[in-house]
């Protein structure tokens, strides 16, 4: 069966976030999902940097990671699943996962990441409430 696929769809109709920054950090693709999960428009997202997202204490290590990255064309994250917090247009904090992959021109030379992002906060906050309840229920207040 040869069905080809329309990429432009396909990265419209996902429900994860599909972010690609270039090697200098400038948002070119923002997905509908990116809209929905972080609040800003494509217009708005498109030719601005990823401190967009990036709370303010990550900022700096975020940086000094990604020039590395496209310095060596390769990520320490590899295909790992990262949990980070991150920062929405409202000012509230999200908790996010995601999968980092490096993009490189037609000479090998990196230049730029994409990214694939899903709003855990909601199962986060679930999730620590959990394991809370459980200390609580091990430690019984005497």
């Amino acid at each position: 069966m040869n069905t080809s696929v329309d990429l432009h769809k396909l990265v419209e109709c996902v429900g994860d976030a599909i972010i690609v920054a270039d090697a200098h950090e400038k948002i070119v693709l923002w997905n509908p999902a990116a809209t929905r999960i972080f609040g800003y428009l494509e217009k708005e997202a498109l030719g601005n940097t990823l401190d967009l997202i990036v709370p303010e204490r990550q900022r700096q290590k975020h940086n000094e990671g990604y020039s590395h990255s496209m310095e060596t064309g390769t990520t320490r994250y590899g295909t790992s699943l990262l949990k980070v917090p991150a920062k929405h247009k409202d000012g509230s904090t999200l908790s996010i996962a995601f999968t980092v992959g490096m993009l490189f021109d037609a000479s090998g030379k990196a230049n730029g990441v994409v990214a694939i992002i899903r709003d855990e906060t909601e199962r986060f906050a679930q999730e620590r409430a959990l394991k809370k309840r459980l200390f609580d229920l091990e430690n019984p207040q005497t």
